[in-house]
């Protein structure tokens, strides 16, 4: 039954119990945590009633110790592609609502889709993040896929992950054609009676539809998933273990838990009908959950956009966040000529790729542009007996390197290189498999010499 899928009553009753802190207890679940095998929902509500200072700290100390562990020091760029702003939904939080009437909207054609998709190149990406309102008429299945093959054809982008509406069996395997990097989903919130009151008109106020979705994908043989819940719509410990819950649920029935896990903080939107964030997060109970998120599942990968200010995301860096986007537009066409009242959210990051490759690099870690397990197929099972195995840092790292160099070469000024060949030195010592880092250096030559797009 779909109502299986979130025990809410299982989760309630998880935080209420948790709330009698016991630091001993407390210690002990985090240094379980540091064996990089996750924690169960019942151990991540403790960590999450933590209020203790010193426990606090202990906690974001075990979240870079694993991090690392499994990622290694690499962080991965991308931006996101709005194709549309056309929405038959009603969204209270949402600028793209139907019954926001002063917003601008606009569908790009392919032909401006494929300009967007050179204008984010031009940065230096290399993975796009396809993002659709959710209006059938506007933005069905072919406007996807036809958006796909055009990028690919006409840019040297080399995965494109999509966050689309939930769709049909058949539609998604159409998307698994189309040559589809993750299929992004957001529940929004996992609170039922939440979701209800915040989606009152068009497809999207059917809650089991949405939930679902991944199982449809995963049967039409799409097995790289990402999935998200917009804080502060509803209790942030509420939405925590009710994502954990629907990954549990992924792996137990299908072998597969989500690649990815996306932690937006609810933003003012221009049209939204929300004055105010019904339950807000303070930045150091944000810190505190992406941290518990890292230590819960350690193999998945923790998303991060630019709704979030500068200090912040660059603190966010080190406590268990796995990928940015970066010079983000969320308008359709806002990367060739912005649109004024077209955006989805206001942006509190407005800093460049090249602005945010000097962050990453000052913080002593490595960009990368990687692609490489989407197209060497470790994705689904695989991805995850690598990651929970503690294996795939060993392709993460040598690809960061690879990619980074690329981007050096083809995007950066002289003062930049001399900056990103030290980090690219230290990641290559970081490397302890001795034939691996050898054939790194090999490949890194190649780069050197014109070579461009290898990878392990």
């Amino acid at each position: 039954m779909v109502k299986n899928i979130i025990n809410e009553d299982k989760i309630n009753k998880l935080l209420a119990e948790s709330n009698q802190m016991n630091g001993k207890e407390i210690m002990e679940i985090i240094t379980k945590s540091r064996e990089c095998n996750g924690l169960t929902i019942e151990e991540t509500a403790k960590l999450l009633n933590v209020t203790d200072k010193s426990l606090e700290k202990e906690i974001f100390d075990a979240a870079r110790y694993v991090k690392e562990k499994i990622y290694g020091k690499r962080i991965v760029l991308f931006a996101p592609l709005y194709t549309s702003n056309e929405c038959t939904n009603n969204c209270l939080y949402c600028g793209f609502r139907a019954a926001n009437r002063e917003l601008h909207r606009k569908t790009l054609s392919v032909d401006e889709i494929v300009n967007e998709a050179k204008n984010i190149e031009q940065q230096g990406h290399k993975r796009i993040l396809l993002v659709c309102g959710e209006d059938k008429k506007k933005t069905h299945i072919t406007h996807i896929t036809d958006a796909l093959a055009a990028i690919y054809a006409n840019c040297d982008i080399r995965r494109i992950n999509v966050n689309a509406a939930p769709m049909m069996v058949e539609e998604f395997k159409r998307l698994k054609e189309a040559g589809i990097g993750t299929y992004q989903l957001f529940q929004e919130t996992y609170h039922r009676d939440t979701y209800k009151m915040m989606h009152p008109a068009g497809i999207k106020a059917d809650y089991d539809w949405r939930l679902t979705a991944l199982d449809r994908a995963l049967e039409a043989g799409i097995d790289d998933l990402g999935i998200g819940a917009l804080l502060g719509l509803y209790d942030y410990k509420f939405e925590v273990l009710a994502m954990l819950e629907h990954s549990e649920y992924l792996f137990n029935k299908y072998g597969v838990g989500p690649h990815t896990i996306s932690v937006p903080r609810l933003r003012p939107a221009f049209g939204s009908a929300l004055k105010e964030t019904p339950y807000p997060i303070s930045d150091m109970d944000f810190k505190k959950l992406v941290a518990i998120l890292r230590l819960a599942v350690p193999y998945t990968g923790i998303i991060l956009s630019t709704r979030e200010s500068a200090a912040l995301r660059d603190e966010l860096l080190s406590l268990g966040v796995s990928q940015i986007s970066a010079g983000s537009k969320t308008s359709p066409g806002g990367y060739g000529h912005e649109e004024e009242k077209s955006d989805q959210f206001y942006t509190t990051d407005h800093r460049t790729l090249n602005q945010m490759i000097k962050v990453i690099c000052d913080s002593g870690y490595i960009p990368s542009f990687c692609t490489a397990c989407y197209r060497r197929c470790r994705t689904g099972e695989h991805f995850m007996e690598l990651a929970r195995g503690g294996e795939i840092h060993e392709f993460c790292q040598p690809n960061a390197i690879l990619t980074f160099k690329e981007n050096l070469l083809d995007y950066a000024s002289q003062e930049d290189i001399a900056k990103g060949e030290e980090i690219i030195k230290k990641a290559l010592e970081e490397i302890e498999d001795q034939e691996l880092k050898k054939a790194t250096m090999e490949k890194l030559e190649l780069i050197e010499k014109g070579q461009r797009d290898l990878y392990f």
